[in-house]
């Protein structure tokens, strides 16, 4: 798979040159950070909905759609694959192949700061990055 991703990546960052007119990546990656943003998580959306619905030919198609989407906004981060497999085998090595990187407790973490990797993506992002914050709905009754 990383195979896949590597020639991926390669072709995103050739079409930064192209003409945005005629290249949807070129045109992607022209619009910066947001517009890239966007778009990966309209594909996450739609993945979670085709799981959801147990459709899988679209899950198929939509997950591509969202490692394409993923390349698109690593190039634009200056995020280069390699970077984010060294972190995989990083957290393999300490915690295991299937594990996702535990939740840093919040006593460990200052009121108001960002955690150091969410802080690094944030200046990768530059200017254009801003926490997302769900909207307050007026009269909606917490779930629990």
């Amino acid at each position: 798979m990383t195979d896949s991703l590597d020639r991926l990546y390669t072709a995103v960052t050739a079409a930064r040159d192209l003409d945005p007119a005629t290249s949807r990546t070129a045109r992607l990656l022209k619009r910066g950070p947001s517009k890239m943003a966007k778009k990966l998580a309209e594909e996450a959306i739609e993945v979670a909905i085709d799981a959801v619905n147990r459709d899988q030919a679209a899950i198929v198609r939509e997950s591509a759609d969202l490692l394409y989407n993923l390349t698109v906004l690593w190039a634009g981060a200056g995020i280069r694959p390699e970077d984010v497999w060294a972190e995989m085998d990083r957290r393999e090595r300490e915690f295991g192949i299937a594990e996702k990187l535990p939740k840093a407790s919040p006593k460990h973490q200052a009121k108001g700061k960002m955690a150091p990797a969410l802080s690094k993506a944030a200046a990768a992002l530059g200017s254009a990055w801003r926490p997302m914050v769900a909207p307050q709905v007026a009269g909606a009754a917490k779930a629990r």
